[in-house]
């Protein structure tokens, strides 16, 4: 795993790695060999974690199918730049005529 530091910038470089990490699942994998695992325990994990994925799929599918409605879309914000096209004052109260 590589992360590049840009113009000094540790504190973001680290973010990013955590991030990295985080999906990878490194720090999961770490907590898990912390302490033993019985065989019983860890076969009633593995267990569960495939029901889960499979309830996953399942959802996927059905969503794909039509038979459930998909996840809510978020907002998303507009940072400062208005929309392409606009000018400053085209924004809020334009339309309010």
């Amino acid at each position: 795993m590589q992360v590049l530091v840009r113009d000094n910038n540790v504190d973001q470089a680290l973010k990013v790695l955590k991030k990295k990490m985080q999906r990878e699942g490194v720090f999961r994998e770490m907590k898990m060999r912390k302490a033993y695992e019985k065989p019983s325990e860890k076969r009633a994990r593995e267990k569960g974690e495939a029901v889960r994925r499979a309830r996953k799929a399942a959802r996927k599918q059905a969503q794909r199918e039509g038979l459930i409605p998909g996840p809510k879309k978020k907002p998303r914000p507009a940072f400062g730049r208005p929309a392409a096209g606009a000018g400053a004052g085209a924004g809020a109260g334009a339309g309010a005529r």
